[in-house]
């Protein structure tokens, strides 16, 4: 191809074309339009020869709608939130990162160096993790208690049912329970 040619099919202009030729510099947007009429893409390396892939444009945002910076690691805004309930009384973010590279390289020797930014995930909210966070501390509880159960650490588990009349909800008033003189249950009574 001529320049003119190659200028054509790749929208750079022919000036900058012919400096690269003579060894001058192009922008990395122009060469990448170049290379592409060949077929060909540029790619960056990694020191272990695989190639670095671009941040995902499907990674969490900011509440404006944004990237986070790409340099920084993000996770949940629930996990060690800097704010507590005592300050600021801000609204916890779904997400959020460090901006303090000593603690970014704590959480990195916790965690590993992530591939990426998040990628949203169904049940990411801080109350649907919240959710998350309370049924499985009482599913272990409940799993707890039936191995407690089992070991004969506990009494086995009696089902018990109210069988208070109709005449005992009429005398409740929210205090303390009330129960009517001919009630079988006398539940809720010290």
């Amino acid at each position: 191809m001529s320049q003119r040619e190659m200028a054509r099919a790749s929208r750079v202009a022919p000036a900058a074309i012919g400096r690269a030729e003579t060894g001058g510099d192009l922008r990395v947007s122009q060469l990448v339009r170049i290379i592409g009429v060949a077929g060909l893409r540029l790619v960056v390396l990694g020191d272990d020869g695989r190639e670095l892939m671009p941040m995902s444009s499907g990674a969490v945002r900011d509440r404006g709608g944004r990237l986070f910076p790409a340099h920084l690691d993000t996770r949940y805004g629930d996990v060690d939130w800097w704010h507590g309930d005592e300050r600021y009384n801000r609204e916890r973010p779904w997400y959020t990162f460090d901006r303090k590279r000593y603690t970014r390289d704590h959480w990195r020797e916790r965690s590993g160096t992530p591939e990426d930014h998040q990628l949203p995930q169904p049940g990411d909210s801080p109350a649907e993790r919240r959710a998350q966070r309370k049924a499985e501390a009482e599913r272990r509880w409940d799993e707890e208690i039936r191995r407690r159960r089992e070991a004969g650490l506990l009494p086995a588990r009696v089902e018990w049912s109210c069988a208070c009349p109709p005449a005992c909800d009429e005398l409740d008033t929210g205090e303390r329970p009330q129960h009517a003189a001919d009630c079988p249950c006398g539940c809720d009574v010290d």
